[in-house]
């Protein structure tokens, strides 16, 4: 297999360049097809390697086409280098399916950050959902290992508790999780989605008093950033998120907000705005989703029918595809910010 990059090259990055590393969807909005558009829409120019290329995705029950294994992977970086066409100011990466494709976008993202430091790396380690994985467990201590490398990750709740070995039931196992991925694994800044939000964590939320009836079902997201140079949690400044939950499952939702969350995000200090942008930029368009999923619609979710009557589980997903395109205004206009709410006293 050809060693993806062989050695320095004097490249200066882009600035507004993105290398965009996820799965493919022919028709859909999952992967880079959530991604790329709407970061593109914010002015990135985005160069965009497929690890998988799928007819849609696996949500609709059928679905086939094919994997870039790590020799083609390795091949294509290997001409993007010699061409001198690898030259990010930021990398993101989503869905890689197995252990020797990661092995090799790993490769590369170390030595364009050993020629670049500056490189902002957001790593939105794909891995599962709601206590399943679907991917190779051999993924998840390489993910781990390349944790160090990370500039900002965006994994759901289920992704930091296999990262961390820490389930997110409290404060008490948000905070200990998060010192982990900030003192242990020494990301600088994380961003926490979908974390569901029991009655102990809610209580302990700084929410102001009135913004959410206690009937509300929600999900918490959180966003925290260490402060300077030190690698201790406590020296992070954490902000909380409130969403109102929607019902239905959309898929995508992930790699849009990550993207999203790249495309806002500035350096150190900025991480808040950036979440808070890219929360209510996605809570705008699944609300124009469900809105549009569910006129003329007779299916609600229900796995056991869906068994019997693939037919219905594929009507479902072709209503619930993200309506990225339709929302372009909405994505471009950076108005759908949602106000994060800064957790004092989180650390003590």
């Amino acid at each position: 297999m050809t060693p993806p990059l062989q050695g320095p090259r004097p490249v200066t990055p882009d600035p507004r360049r993105v290398l965009s590393i996820q799965s493919h969807v022919v028709s859909g909005y999952v992967g880079g097809k959530a991604a790329v558009f709407p970061m593109q829409l914010l002015g990135w120019d985005v160069d965009v390697v497929n690890t998988v290329n799928f007819s849609n995705h696996s949500g609709y029950g059928r679905f086939g086409g094919p994997r870039t294994d790590a020799s083609d992977l390795a091949t294509i970086f290997s001409y993007l280098e010699q061409n001198g066409l690898l030259q990010p100011s930021r990398v993101l990466t989503g869905y890689i399916p197995n252990a020797k494709s990661l092995e090799v976008i790993a490769d590369v993202i170390r030595k364009l950050k050993t020629r670049h430091p500056e490189i902002i790396y957001l790593l939105d380690p794909v891995m599962g959902d709601a206590g399943k994985l679907y991917v190779s467990p051999d993924v998840v201590p390489l993910y781990r290992a390349l944790l160090s490398c990370a500039t900002v990750i965006t994994p759901n709740y289920f992704e930091v508790e296999v990262l961390t070995g820490v389930a997110l039931t409290s404060a008490d196992n948000l905070r200990e999780a998060l010192d982990k991925l900030h003192t242990g694994f020494g990301v600088p800044h994380v961003v926490v989605s979908s974390i569901p939000l029991s009655a102990a964590l809610r209580a302990s939320v700084p929410f102001p008093p009135g913004t959410f009836s206690a009937d509300d079902d929600l999900l918490l997201c959180v966003c925290s950033s260490r402060r300077g140079e030190g690698k201790e949690g406590a020296s992070s400044d954490v902000y909380a998120f409130g969403i109102a939950q929607i019902p239905g499952y959309f898929s995508g939702v992930g790699d849009l907000f990550s993207a999203l969350v790249l495309a806002h995000f500035d350096g150190d200090g900025s991480l808040g705005k950036a979440t808070g942008l890219a929360v209510g930029t996605v809570h705008r368009i699944l609300r124009d989703t469900a809105a549009h999923s569910a006129e003329g619609a007779t299916e609600s979710t229900d796995s056991e029918l869906d068994a019997a009557d693939v037919e219905r589980r594929v009507r479902r997903m072709r209503r619930r595809e993200l309506r990225v395109i339709q929302n372009a205004g909405v994505i471009a206009s950076c108005t759908e910010a949602v106000e994060g709410v800064l957790w004092a006293g989180f650390w003590t």
